[in-house]
């Protein structure tokens, strides 16, 4: 069922859009944290290692496609709210050629670069073979990433965000249950973790494409309405590079880290790979309410609804804090439990370190929680310079800081800790101070980049 947002309870509306995507990215991350569980409990602290280092590097990997996946669904909203079939129809078209081309690139480079990871990570001998092992499969679900985003992102701009949530499910219960079955019946280690993910991958993928060319036949190629106009290849590169920037530059802030907690080895490696998937799911509501919020703004700004726009903003922040202090107050109380929902009991020195930082981390869930909603609304506007400019602020200071106060003796591992929650603090000043001095114009229409109509409802064409 597609949603218009443009009509209807402000909240409501975006509450009921929200909700599917959230519980469809929880399953997401089901992927790889059926992976990091199974495998730190049953295969051990190197396997827990490799896993997790593994799953930061596709993490950036996939940033790439998501974000130029985002940045193309920003835009099919915008023609959705404006009710332009046609503008529709042919973006998706070549939002799809540009993606796959460059997944195509992406997967062979991945797989040239395989050996080179090891030295830029700084992974120890021990944890290697068996990362590379894990590596090695993994990156053949690139593509089937590609495929569930693409379709994805198209479906959640026309206003259907439970047809995501329905293939996610699906394929979250395969996963698991292949997990348990390559892991533990068939022995395969973690090439077999990453085997039933992949298989996982693709049959979600596969689904979501076969659903949305049924639903949507304007989308599928031949009988004459296939069109690849370059101007519409211009206009989505416009959007969607930039937001792949935004997100490529995020992860690669995140993968650097990563390579400098390896540096400390393998007991604080497994503490960072435990940590950080729970934080993943601590805050990956509020990153899905991002994106729920983005697709109310860009519809009603594609429709000129300059009040709804406004009043979406109000709630969306109230709900959004209200939501992180929650669940800061949960991961604080709950940090140790959590831990040992990963690691056995008898590992008390990964379990303390995950627990600081997921103290330290959880403690200021709300910057994170502000700065997806910025990198939302920016994006919505047709500013996804913006997200590009907040996301170098809060990695740029991340890194920085990380690498300056984890040289410190009396700091150490700490610092990487610390500099998360000031970079996002620093990169949430920079976004509100831009919202307040440029508030005006940024909701005034000035249309998507090379396009000159304006929304039908300024023109007195908005039909019921």
């Amino acid at each position: 069922m597609n949603r218009d947002l443009t009509r209807g309870p402000v909240m409501g509306s975006m509450l009921a859009f929200a909700v599917p995507m959230i519980l469809g990215d929880l399953l997401q991350q089901c992927y790889n944290v059926a992976d990091t569980l199974i495998v730190g409990r049953y295969l051990g602290k190197n396997a827990l290692a490799a896993v997790g280092s593994s799953f930061t590097l596709m993490t950036f990997l996939t940033s790439i496609l998501l974000g130029l996946c985002m940045g193309s669904g920003a835009v099919f909203s915008i023609r959705f709210g404006q009710r332009d079939g046609d503008g529709l129809r042919e973006g998706a078209h070549a939002a799809f050629a540009l993606i796959a081309a460059i997944t195509l690139g992406l997967n062979l480079l991945a797989f040239a670069c395989l050996d080179g990871i090891r030295a830029f990570l700084r992974v120890p001998d021990e944890v290697w073979p068996m990362m590379r092992e894990y590596l090695a499969v993994i990156f053949c679900g690139i593509a089937a990433t590609f495929l569930y985003n693409y379709f994805a992102s198209f479906l959640r701009a026309v206003g259907n965000s439970v047809a995501p949530l329905v293939f996610l499910a699906v394929s979250a219960l395969v996963n698991i249950g292949l997990d348990l079955w390559f892991v533990l019946g068939l022995k395969r280690g973690a090439a077999g973790a990453a085997e039933a993910t992949v298989i996982a991958q693709y049959l979600s993928g596969a689904g979501i494409a076969a659903y949305t060319l049924a639903k949507h036949p304007g989308l599928r190629p031949g009988g004459g309405r296939f069109r690849l106009r370059w101007g519409r290849v211009r206009e989505i590169a416009g959007f969607s590079i930039l937001t792949c920037v935004q997100q490529s530059v995020m992860n690669l802030g995140i993968l650097l880290v990563q390579g400098l907690v390896n540096s400390f080895g393998p007991t604080v490696m497994a503490a960072f790979a435990a940590a950080v998937k729970i934080d993943a799911f601590a805050y990956m509501p509020v990153q899905d309410f991002g994106n729920a919020f983005s697709t109310f703004i860009a519809q009603n700004y594609g429709a000129g609804e300059e009040g709804r726009i406004r009043a979406g903003l109000r709630g969306a922040v109230a709900v959004c804090m209200a939501f992180c202090l929650a669940v800061s107050a949960l991961v604080w109380v709950f940090a140790a439990p959590l831990m040992g929902l990963f690691v056995e009991a008898g590992e008390t020195a990964t379990i303390l370190e995950g627990v600081r930082y997921l103290r330290i981390e959880g403690a200021f869930y709300c910057g994170i929680g502000c700065l997806f909603l910025l990198y939302g609304l920016y994006r919505a506007l047709g500013r996804p310079g913006m997200s590009v400019v907040l996301t170098v602020i809060s990695l740029g200071t991340r890194v920085a800081l990380a690498y300056l106060l984890c040289a410190i003796p009396a700091v150490g591992v700490v610092g990487i800790w610390w500099s998360v929650p000031i970079g996002w603090a620093l990169a949430d000043a920079a976004g509100l101070g831009y919202y307040r001095a440029r508030r005006g114009r940024l909701l005034a229409w000035e249309g998507v980049p090379g396009q000159k109509n304006a929304p039908a409802a300024q023109n007195g064409e908005r039909k019921g």
